[in-house]
């Protein structure tokens, strides 16, 4: 590319000499016609009031000499012909006897061969006509001038071109390679900004960089994410595996209780596995949805209520609560009982002693979920929702497969609402999740709801 980019400015550079040079010679040739012109014909003129002179022979041929013409002839006309021999290179309808025989003279060219012609009366009264010719010259030196400021101007145009070409195609090239190691795998490539360099080259270099940094990041996220996600999967596995050794060998003294925990893990398995699914089709947008008005605090007390043995085997308090207008929200009825189900969930996953859920009717419709755990460190709240976001919280039980709050994310974003987490909310930190939802109006979805901070 830099080799391109030299060539192109040389052959532009040489494009313009070559035009410009040539438009040069020819105005400048054509000057010196008009001049050569001008002058034949002042000296014809001249000559016309000198008939003594022009009449001898020999005069003529010294005049020509000594007035450096080509060519010096006197003719005479007669009924609208020339009688005598005219300059080479001249002929009759040159001259225009007409016009002549009127007194009036006349001057033209042929290319480089110009001439003038002017009536004389005679000292018999007959008129004669003086006809000058003289070959017009180049000026001296142009072509040579020409040559060597063209040279000049093709090495100035050479180096510029080469200092541009490295310029322009050196990080044009660093930045190619860095793509290609990118491609390659190698993410922590930097393509380097020179100071000084062009803004547009800066943005590039700078953008490449970006990529390539969020590229690392989401390559570490996705290991965090399978290595979770292979434990997750590992867990029940391993506990699934030995109750069912246990009971092919014969050691298990209690059948039914390693049944029971057998169908517990499957289930989780079977749970883990659904949430895989479901995150997969959300990316894929193929996740279906049937939006229409529901019933906001009969879906959450309804789903909510449902985790009601669960948290009493925790010896965890739930409280289910409804306030403010029932009014029906835009939302899909299934999906966002999956929502209430996965918040509740993760509140069981850290909660002491108690989980409180609240539903909001009205104008600004809410469900929020409160737990009295730990509560999440500062640096994770505005992650906490990102699939391949790390939580750095010990659980102080395994609930759930670990991806419910970014299913929760997608869910909610995909039915026009939008979902946040605060923490804490109290001295002993805890942790509460907003989601906020459309109300239905009509057939339509209503404008967006204002936020109430800690509703």
């Amino acid at each position: 590319m830099r080799r391109r980019i030299s060539l192109t400015i040389v052959a532009v550079v040489a494009g313009a000499l070559l035009l410009s040079g040539l438009a040069s010679l020819l105005l400048v040739a054509r000057a010196e016609r008009q001049k050569a012109e001008s002058d034949v014909t002042r000296q014809a003129e001249e000559l016309a009031t000198d008939a003594d002179q022009i009449e001898r022979p020999a005069g003529l041929a010294n005049l020509a000499r000594i007035m450096k013409l080509s060519d010096l002839r006197l003719v005479t006309t007669a009924n609208g012909r020339i009688v005598g021999q005219l300059p080479a290179g001249v002929t009759a309808a040159d001259v225009r006897p007409a016009k002549l025989a009127a007194g009036d003279t006349v001057h033209g060219h042929h290319r480089l061969l110009v001439y003038a012609a002017a009536p004389v009366r005679t000292r018999t009264g007959a008129v004669a006509v003086v006809v000058l010719t003289r070959r017009s010259t180049r000026v001296p030196g142009a072509t040579g001038y020409f040559v060597v400021s063209a040279v000049i101007a093709l090495v100035l145009a050479g180096v510029i071109g080469d200092w541009l070409g490295h310029r322009i195609a050196g990080p044009l090239q660093e930045a190619e390679l860095a793509t290609r190691r990118i491609a390659a795998g190698d993410l922590d490539v930097a393509v380097p900004v020179a100071p000084g360099a062009d803004h547009e080259v800066a943005s590039l270099a700078g953008s490449i960089n970006t990529m390539a940094q969020a590229l690392a990041r989401s390559r570490g996220l996705e290991r965090q994410f399978l290595m979770s996600v292979s434990h997750d999967l590992r867990t029940p596995l391993t506990s699934i595996r030995g109750f069912a050794e246990a009971i092919s060998d014969g050691t298990a003294t209690d059948h039914t209780r390693a049944a029971e925990i057998i169908a517990a893990e499957s289930r989780r398995l079977e749970r883990l596995v659904g949430d895989l699914l479901d995150l997969a089709k959300l990316d894929a947008r193929r996740f279906s949805l049937d939006v229409r008005p529901v019933d906001l605090r009969e879906i959450v007390t309804d789903t909510a209520e449902g985790f009601r043995p669960a948290a009493d085997d925790y010896g965890l308090t739930l409280v289910v609560e409804g306030q403010g207008v029932d009014t029906p929200v835009a939302a899909d009825r299934d999906r966002l009982g999956q929502v209430v189900a996965n918040l509740v969930e993760n509140a069981l996953k850290f909660a002491g002693a108690q989980i409180t859920v609240r539903s909001y009717g009205g104008r600004n419709p809410a469900i929020v979920v409160e737990d009295d755990g730990p509560g999440i460190p500062g640096g994770d709240v505005a992650t906490v929702f990102q699939r391949l976001a790390p939580d750095h919280r010990t659980p102080a039980r395994q609930v759930g497969s670990g991806l419910g709050l970014a299913i929760v994310a997608e869910l909610v974003a995909a039915m026009g609402g939008h979902v946040r987490a605060e923490s804490p909310i109290g001295p002993g930190g805890g942790t509460r999740m907003i989601v906020r939802l459309r109300p239905w109006s009509g057939a339509i979805y209503a404008a967006p709801p204002a936020d109430v901070t800690g509703a």
